[in-house]
């Protein structure tokens, strides 16, 4: 692996549910220190400030730093766990998942439990189990007392249990957490490129907190940093496998995404022209891509203020939201691409056409 694909495993296996993300804020002051002023805000985003050569335009890159996952709502009497998911899991996505509890006495590994469709009537087989009667299993047995030997408590974080893997084909990488740890990887990864650039503003560097439970970190690392231009990256479906046919642009493979639509983000046309024309112009591979539902981080930071002309950056992935996702790495390096050109090109002029009502 190419250190790149290094940072990119660190990332991914680190843990770091929505509250929890103190590890991978750590990572990003590590791998940005030196290049600029970095800071939080006070539900824990990070924030790298690198200055260019004017005060003006104010551009913010974000990627959230949080993960789906669980914690802990209870330990039952025979010492199996309860617990409640946090973000959006589909429940045939979870049992038999390992996962991984976070304690004070340091990480416990279970596996995701459930009524075992063999032993239901054939006609439930199909079934997707209810939620609520799911439970983890962390090695129950008679004579080991689980609250007393592995001090579980109410309110432990719990995420997957999964290892980033290069796949047989090389540009392919799995992993848990790429929602949203590769967004914080192109971050980290232009944040480097453009501190050894001249480039006509400020950039600020964001790994937003508590994205997957209100997209909360936004608006108050939004409010710190005042951008006047921002750009959320995040994954988007990858709409090219054998459920969904063809005729989808979303796929791992296909380049950069410009979402021009999504969730509550409704995208200014010129920023959107601009950034097509730069992408085609630098000959960088990209796609023109939509998302049903959802929302990210753009579009809270979009309404700050006064207003933010804001855009979703998508990578796409396929298996978003389960133990095990997978991405396209020439899909990352044409993002990291588009973020540092987009930087060098956003001059007070520029903003000033791009925002022109």
């Amino acid at each position: 692996m190419d250190a790149t694909a290094r940072l990119l495993k660190r990332l991914v296996e680190t843990d770091g549910i929505s509250g929890f993300e103190h590890e991978v804020g750590a990572i990003i002051r590590e791998e940005l220190k030196g290049i600029g002023e970095i800071r939080t805000d006070q539900l824990g985003s990070i924030i790298c400030e690198l200055k260019g050569s004017s005060a003006s335009p104010r551009v913010m890159i974000v990627g959230h730093t949080d993960e789906i996952g669980f914690i802990v709502q209870e330990v039952t009497e025979e010492g199996y766990i309860k617990f409640l998911p946090i973000g959006g899991w589909k429940p045939q996505n979870l049992a038999g998942r390992k996962v991984r509890i976070s304690t004070r006495k340091g990480p416990v590994v279970g596996v995701i439990g459930f009524e075992d469709p063999w032993d239901a009537d054939e006609k439930d087989w199909n079934k997707s189990p209810d939620l609520k009667k799911l439970y983890i299993d962390v090695g129950v047995s008679a004579g080991f007392d689980v609250k007393k030997d592995l001090d579980i408590r109410p309110g432990d974080p719990i995420t997957p249990a999964s290892k980033f893997e290069v796949m047989s084909n090389p540009k392919m990488y799995v992993a848990k957490a790429w929602d949203d740890r590769i967004g914080v990887a192109v971050m980290i990864e232009a944040m480097k490129h453009l501190a050894k650039r001249k480039h006509p503003n400020i950039v600020f560097g964001v790994g937003s907190a508590q994205e997957e439970v209100g997209l909360r970190g936004a608006k108050t690392s939004g409010a710190e940093v005042r951008p006047d231009v921002a750009f959320a990256v995040d994954i988007c479906g990858a709409f090219d496998t054998p459920d969904w046919g063809k005729g989808h642009l979303e796929k791992a493979g296909s380049g950069v995404g410009l979402m021009v639509h999504g969730g509550a983000l409704f995208l200014n046309p010129r920023l959107r022209d601009f950034m097509i024309d730069l992408a085609e112009k630098k000959k960088i591979k990209h796609f023109v891509g939509t998302i049903p539902r959802g929302g990210t981080d753009a579009g809270r930071i979009q309404i700050g203020g006064t207003g933010v002309l804001a855009m979703y950056i998508g990578i796409a992935t396929r298996y978003g939201h389960t133990h095990n996702s997978i991405i396209h790495r020439g899909d990352f390096d044409a993002a990291v691409k588009l973020m540092v050109e987009a930087c060098l090109a956003l001059d007070q002029k520029t903003l000033e056409q791009l925002k022109a009502f």
